[in-house]
């Protein structure tokens, strides 16, 4: 039989209770503090927090304010009844997580890295997607309200304005934590890769395989603030490199509820209307860059060096193993899950904008620019 897994809050919970149950505790005295829990089970004091907090609203134990924690005053075996609801389990705040898609590696690992550290620390995780819709994005976060989470964190629709929705939550001091975006002019928490160093450390690399008609890919770019900071940087580089800026090699219309032909043809009109571009980054639908060079009879990376922004999985298995910038996915992950935590807990702690360096990792799809570049 496999054994259920329980969270640590739920552990520190139970101990507590099998304390006051077996008498170690008696009913009116005061229990470890917070600081003495956390470093006897080596977890965070959120963590213990939560555990006492869930103790508190069940009536097992009471607090007095610069005092401490006491256990209440019920017979031991009156407290079994007390700790689980009408289903026995024991309740634990609740984070919500709205995400656009779920389609693929780097939105899997956002949300393995988001409900571990949240499932560590005693929170519980309600997900939902958005199919980057902003109707659904506000109909999903009144849900969630409804359902009485303690805050959010959202990974916005691409190439939309943000809702008032999101604003209100801001304004409101709603706990809320954004994922790739932040709120121009707006304080408020956000964690995102380094896009803007990511974009410059692309054009580093193909500077140095010798390409200077170095073209931009992406969905709308206005509003988004990830692919603004992606372009700045791309057009930042160059001109550190003094390389004109040609802004008929830049396509920042792709949209993402257009199907994958439409895409491709969108991509092929755009390669056979810049012939003399060598080079591409791609922002977004970067295996469907390589695909529809080959089948323009484009090859990959003698005639086109294409850098993607975002990794694929087993790049390995491509047929053409992407040089990619790579992100810290998991890591964005637990960077907004302790945000929310903190923010939960204080409401009035600090705004936090974040930004993780980024690793680009050269494979087969870029590689040096032809002599015969003019």
């Amino acid at each position: 039989m496999v054994k259920k897994f329980m969270p640590m809050y739920k552990k520190i919970e139970t101990y507590i209770i099998e304390q006051i149950r077996n008498e170690s505790w008696k009913p009116r005295s005061r229990i470890p503090s917070e600081n003495e829990l956390a470093e006897q089970f080596g977890v965070s004091r959120i963590t213990v927090k939560n555990a006492l907090t869930a103790l508190v609203d069940k009536g097992v134990v009471y607090r007095l304010q610069g005092k401490g924690t006491f256990v209440s005053d019920h017979k031991p075996e009156e407290i079994l009844s007390m700790t689980s609801d009408d289903k026995g389990v024991l309740k634990a705040p609740t984070v919500g997580f709205l995400l656009p898609r779920l389609d693929n590696r780097f939105t899997a690992n956002l949300l393995s890295g988001i409900e571990d550290t949240l499932s560590e620390n005693g929170y519980q995780l309600l997900f939902a997607k958005t199919n980057d819709s902003q109707d659904n994005e506000i109909l999903k976060i009144h849900e969630m309200k409804q359902a009485g989470v303690k805050g959010l964190i959202i990974y916005p629709v691409e190439g939309e304005h943000y809702n008032n929705e999101i604003l209100s939550l801001t304004l409101n001091r709603f706990p809320l934590v954004l994922l790739d975006r932040k709120l121009k002019g707006v304080d408020t928490n956000s964690i995102s890769s380094d896009n803007y160093g990511a974009a410059i450390q692309a054009v580093q690399h193909l500077h140095e395989l010798g390409h200077k008609q170095i073209g931009f890919i992406s969905t709308l770019a206005e509003g988004t603030s990830s692919i603004e900071d992606r372009l700045h940087g791309y057009e930042k580089a160059l001109e550190d490199h003094q390389i004109l800026i040609d802004r008929s090699m830049q396509m920042t219309r792709l949209t993402m509820t257009a199907s994958d032909e439409e895409v491709i043809v969108m991509i092929q009109q755009f390669l056979q209307a810049n012939p003399q571009m060598t080079a591409l980054l791609s922002s977004n639908f970067s295996p469907h860059v390589i695909q529809a060079a080959l089948q323009l009879g484009i090859s990959v990376p003698e005639e086109l060096s294409v850098v993607f922004f975002d990794d694929v999985e087993f790049p390995d298995f491509c047929i053409i193993p992407p040089t990619a910038v790579v992100q810290q996915e998991l890591e964005l992950g637990r960077e907004a899950a302790r945000l929310i935590m903190e923010q939960i807990e204080d409401q009035k702690s600090e705004y936090h904008q974040i930004k993780l360096p980024t690793v680009l990792v050269p494979r087969r799809s870029t590689g040096k620019v032809r002599e015969t570049e003019g």
